[in-house]
């Protein structure tokens, strides 16, 4: 009998287990933009193996981020709700009914969270939340150094938050993207056999301090050589600022392969470890890349989104697009898919159909399953944005609303008359304003846009984390 279940655990660990639900993996970045990557269009930024995944995947050219900065757009992401409230809300007061981590973790998922949360501690941290395993995940927006000891800048100054077990875990000369895709790695080949697992590995790159490997900065430089920009300014005027016009920092460019790098090394592990097929891999950004300074100094820009305008911070397509790829070789047809209209706050629920077949009713997400499986096309699809926090003074941009309805998107500039309309098939630019031209599509689309505020900015939805507080001091004073 011992002989046997030798036998049946070699046999077990040689071919992988073909457990019935499948893994899920998402791979998300952080400031990486739509155009910051070899497969869509970047000449200076190698990523031969995100690359590769897209191919192997389903890509979405119309996919956006929920809001075009990290905290709301991950609120958006983690529980599948427009971010109007523009803060981390408060993921502890979420029901269990509608916490799809909490979910996974009852349908038997093992669940990890490594790098960048940023959405409040406490009964928000991400353990609270429902992860069951978590590693350098804290109130951080960003990572002081890329370099060890992560927590001090170069001019030895202390980062803001501290992000945890990284300076505890690193020795001179490591680099923060290598330890978190390394926990993952860890996490991944530790999961037992028969248990599916569910993780999240968010990088703090690429956002600021812009810093890289020395022989990764050589090697953009030498590229950078080969490259003729013409006439295309370093800058031009926009917004309350600049935006920056060329790819050309081999530092920047050194960050995204080194991220490119660890995704190889995550796919190899799985491949490895032969379950490969029955992993869904999501890889996408939290929003658009930062290209755009504001009125109050020159900040120090990462990169260009051309041809799409503008980016971090703003509601134009430079700020809000951003790659998505969903790969699972046992289920879905590589392709393109340039239609459907997808958003940031459907990664869960779309995950929730994918794997257990389940949906959460009350959230503004929807479920893309049948997109990814070829059965239905979300040209069409009604979208929304908001931003009321705009920052004027970093990245350039003023307060605002969007809708986009099929191929055309208002901006209507909020505290002014200003309104702009594009037709995004033919003007992915931005620069021809149809609002003039076409009045009644203009005075549609505004409707729309006016309708979802009325509907949406409510104190329901805008006073969540107030409304928690208020719950809480009450029941103290009882």
């Amino acid at each position: 009998m011992k002989k046997l279940s030798f036998i049946i655990i070699l046999l077990y660990v040689i071919c992988g287990f073909s457990q019935e639900k499948p893994n899920i993996l998402i791979i998300h970045t952080d400031d990486l933009g739509y155009h910051d990557l070899s497969f869509t269009g970047s000449q200076l930024y190698n990523t031969d193996n995100i690359d590769q995944l897209a191919k192997e995947s389903v890509s979405f050219t119309n996919a956006y981020s929920s809001y075009p900065r990290c905290t709301p757009s991950r609120y958006g992401m983690m529980t599948g709700m427009y971010p109007v409230n523009e803060n981390k809300g408060h993921l502890g007061a979420i029901p269990k009914e509608r916490n799809f981590i909490k979910l996974f973790n009852n349908a038997g998922y093992n669940t990890s969270y490594v790098g960048k949360w940023h959405l409040g501690k406490g009964d928000s941290a991400p353990e609270k939340f429902g992860f069951a395993h978590t590693y350098a995940a804290g109130e951080a927006g960003g990572i002081a150094s890329r370099f060890y000891p992560f927590n001090e800048k170069k001019n030895g100054n202390k980062g803001k938050y501290h992000v945890p077990n990284v300076e505890e875990d690193g020795k001179e000369g490591d680099y923060a993207s290598d330890l978190l895709t390394d926990a993952t790695i860890k996490f991944i080949q530790e999961n037992p056999k028969d248990k599916p697992f569910l993780a999240v590995l968010a990088f703090y790159a690429v956002h600021t301090p812009i810093e890289a490997k020395a022989e990764d900065i050589a090697r953009n430089k030498e590229q950078l050589k080969g490259i003729d920009f013409g006439d295309t300014p370093e800058f031009i005027k926009e917004g309350e600022g600049r935006r920056k016009m060329r790819q050309d920092d081999p530092r920047y460019a050194g960050m995204v392969e080194n991220v490119d790098e660890n995704v190889g090394r995550i796919l190899q592990t799985l491949k490895d470890l032969h379950i490969d097929k029955n992993t869904i891999i999501i890889f996408s950004s939290d929003h658009g890349g930062l290209s755009n300074d504001g009125n109050k100094k020159e900040r120090e820009l990462a990169t260009t989104n051309i041809p799409l305008k503008a980016g971090k911070g703003h509601l134009y397509e430079g700020g809000i697009r951003v790659p998505l790829f969903v790969r699972w070789t046992e289920q879905l047809q590589p392709r393109v898919d340039e239609k459907s209209i997808i958003l940031g706050m459907d990664v869960f629920p779309t995950l929730l159909e994918l794997a257990l077949d389940k949906k959460v009713a009350e959230v503004d997400g929807k479920s893309y399953a049948n997109v990814l499986k070829g059965n239905e096309s979300w040209e069409n699809r009604t979208v929304y944005w908001i931003s009321r926090k705009a920052r004027p003074h970093s990245t350039g941009d003023s307060k605002a609303a969007v809708v986009r309805k099929g191929d055309y998107k208002l901006i209507q500039f909020l505290g002014t008359d200003k309104i702009e309309l594009y037709n995004l098939k033919k003007d992915i630019s931005e620069e021809n304003n149809l609002a003039t031209t076409e009045p009644a599509k203009a005075k549609e689309m505004l409707a729309l846009l006016k309708n979802w505020k009325k509907e949406y900015l409510v104190p329901e939805r805008l006073n969540v984390l107030k409304r928690n507080k208020n719950k809480k001091n009450k029941k103290k004073k009882q």
